[in-house]
């Protein structure tokens, strides 16, 4: 087997996106040359990741102990004994765990401390995992990752979305932390009737809703359309009354209605 001398993070890097590269290619765009070596009526064989990006499939070397540590050992009989995608996946997993142990074996031979061993670690996981690449489920990098989950978080706090419960205030979001925070919010949607026994439940929320009227125009509460709630007066109001949208009300923190805001104005 090939081995090379490195002295630094940087070296040892280098070899380990060199051994990948090559244990990639031969899981994707070699598979057919590497599924016809991994035969099954040889020894044991071993996938080796070579440091100038190629691969070779080969017998795990004779001297013990090794000069590097070896591959996971007979991954050729398990070809024919299993799907070839779920084939190729074991492969990647043990590869994936073989590259870690090279590089880090290089970290010890070569006296890496506590600063090192960590650059050299967050190197190598700013890269996909073979693994991730057989089975094309690639994780995104970190930054974007994070700005999508703020986005979602975002997205399914708004101020618009409906009250959870009738235990929790109007226009009143619960935050994980448990500090109430005035919101604009919608009128629930009335349930259909499904006659499964919660008729007492159903005729409560009826009423509440038909008590609400707008506080603009007077009108009842109606099926799909967009309402919002006043922080202040905890009025309820058609959007098209007050000339707020859904999209505009995500942006509102607090919802004044006309006459509140007027009233402030005022004072």
């Amino acid at each position: 087997m090939e081995g090379i001398i490195s002295r630094t993070v940087e070296e040892v890097f280098s070899d380990f996106r060199g051994r990948r590269a090559g244990v990639i290619k031969a899981l994707t765009t070699d598979v057919g040359k590497f599924y016809q070596e991994c035969d099954p009526e040889k020894e044991n064989l071993c996938l080796y990741g070579l440091p100038n990006e190629t691969w070779e499939v080969n017998l795990p070397v004779e001297e013990v102990p090794p000069e590097l540590p070896e591959p996971a050992l007979g991954i050729n009989f398990a070809r024919d004994g299993m799907r070839e995608r779920d084939w190729l996946s074991l492969v990647a997993v043990h590869s994936d765990s073989w590259l870690l142990e090279v590089a880090f074996y290089f970290g010890a031979r070569f006296g890496f401390g506590k600063i090192e061993r960590k650059r050299l670690f967050q190197m190598i996981n700013d890269l996909p995992t073979v693994f991730e690449v057989v089975t094309g489920n690639v994780k995104l990098p970190k930054e974007q990752s994070g700005a999508n989950n703020n986005s979602t978080k975002s997205k399914s706090s708004g101020k618009t979305q409906p009250r959870q419960s009738e235990a929790q205030p109007k226009g009143v979001k619960q935050t994980p932390n448990s500090i109430p925070i005035p919101t604009p919010t919608l009128i629930p949607p009335a349930k259909e009737e499904d006659g499964t026994g919660e008729e007492e439940e159903e005729e409560e929320e009826d009423d509440e809703q038909g008590a609400t009227l707008c506080g603009a125009c007077g009108d009842n509460y109606g099926n799909d359309e967009f309402w919002i709630c006043c922080d202040v007066c905890e009025r309820w109001f058609h959007g098209k009354c007050v000339k707020i949208t859904p999209a505009k009300a995500e942006h509102i923190k607090q919802y004044k209605c006309p006459t509140c805001s007027n009233k402030r104005a005022r004072v």
